[in-house]
């Protein structure tokens, strides 16, 4: 069964669009992978036109541009050929981010180990609660360990929010493999940002069941 994962966090800056691809590529080791690109920026998109004209790309991974009312009857559409889509939806709450939100299995959010982003993330929170989705919270950029850090998780834990222990570092190798339309699981898989990526990647394949 296809599982939806829509990648959600009103602050920019917080790595939604390079999360959705690095995902997107970690998740097409033997699976068919969709990724849907909803956010007016369309960084994505840009991403996957790089990718398309890579030969070092590896096959399974689908990027297409969608908005407003045509994204339920896209998902319906890729509900039927892929295993799982990933959808990089705009950093506002606006009714795109909500017709994403309710399509999905899971809400991924990325924050930065810092206050502003779990601020900003609140209204994202409130909408998945609202359509009573499931979510979960990763850390991006984020040191291994650090005094904030350890404050962040502290304040998650006691909200009852998910917080998954798999999260990814500063790492150059994520920014690099994405500037050629490549995910770093493809140029890198055996790098502390491969394996970082894929970890994370295992992790939400287990929560989606």
């Amino acid at each position: 069964m296809v599982k939806v994962i829509a990648v959600a966090q009103q602050k920019g800056g917080a790595g939604k669009t390079m999360l959705a691809a690095q995902l997107g590529v970690a998740f097409a080791a033997g699976r068919r992978v969709a990724l849907l690109d909803i956010d007016p920026q369309a960084s994505l998109s840009a991403w996957g036109r790089l990718r398309a004209a890579n030969p070092k790309a590896q096959p399974g991974v689908t990027i297409e541009s969608v908005s407003g009312w045509r994204l339920a009857v896209s998902l319906d559409a890729l509900r039927r050929d892929y295993d799982i889509v990933v959808i990089d939806t705009p950093p506002v709450l606006d009714s795109d981010a909500r017709r994403a939100i309710r399509g999905a299995d899971l809400v991924l959010v990325p924050l930065n180990p810092t206050p502003p982003d779990l601020w900003a993330a609140e209204g994202t929170l409130k909408l998945a609660a609202e359509e009573r989705r499931a979510v979960a919270l990763v850390f991006n950029r984020a040191p291994a360990a650090s005094k904030l850090r350890r404050r962040l998780e502290t304040e998650i834990a006691a909200r009852r929010l998910l917080l998954l222990a798999e999260s990814l570092g500063n790492r150059a190798g994520f920014a690099n493999a994405f500037a050629d339309g490549l995910g770093v699981a493809e140029t890198g898989p055996a790098s502390v940002a491969g394996v970082e990526i894929m970890a994370l990647a295992e992790r939400i394949v287990t929560l989606l069941g």
